[in-house]
């Protein structure tokens, strides 16, 4: 693994946990979202990651694979499927028949600690990034 590999796993992590720290956003913010563009209530988003892994298949082909250099990408965003939350509120516009709306399954005790934890990934990786570069720069220094 060569020095530029290091850099763009490192950046490829960075951009998936920038990724995953916009959909938890979303989740925040459409916590109270009880109408979508679809028509039901907001369903909470989940990130799901793919290890850009170097194999054979990878080193025949890279033009037919995702996989250059390792690392990690975004492969998809999934809808949860818990249950959503009726609660009583009769005067609501998009109550049922018995008062009962249903609200998003966002939990947000459970996407701030989803949050922490993509902040924390996300330093881990700017770190590593600047171990690498303060590598580099000593490095540059001995053929001085």
């Amino acid at each position: 693994m060569g020095y530029l590999d290091s850099l763009n796993i490192t950046g490829s992590a960075l951009t998936a946990e920038r990724f995953r720290t916009d959909i938890i956003m979303q989740n925040l913010a459409n916590q109270n979202t009880t109408r979508t563009a679809d028509g039901g209530p907001y369903r909470r988003k989940q990130v799901v990651f793919r290890e850009n892994s170097l194999n054979f298949k990878s080193e025949l082909g890279k033009a037919m694979t995702k996989a250059e250099n390792g690392g990690v990408y975004v492969e998809e965003v999934v809808e949860s499927q818990n249950p959503l939350v009726p609660v009583y509120d009769p005067d609501h516009p998009d109550a049922d028949e018995d008062g009962y709306v249903m609200m998003p399954n966002v939990n947000s005790a459970e996407e701030m600690v989803d949050l922490m934890a993509a902040s924390r990934a996300y330093e881990a990786n700017v770190t590593a990034l600047n171990i690498a570069k303060s590598m580099a720069l000593k490095a540059l220094e001995i053929g001085k």
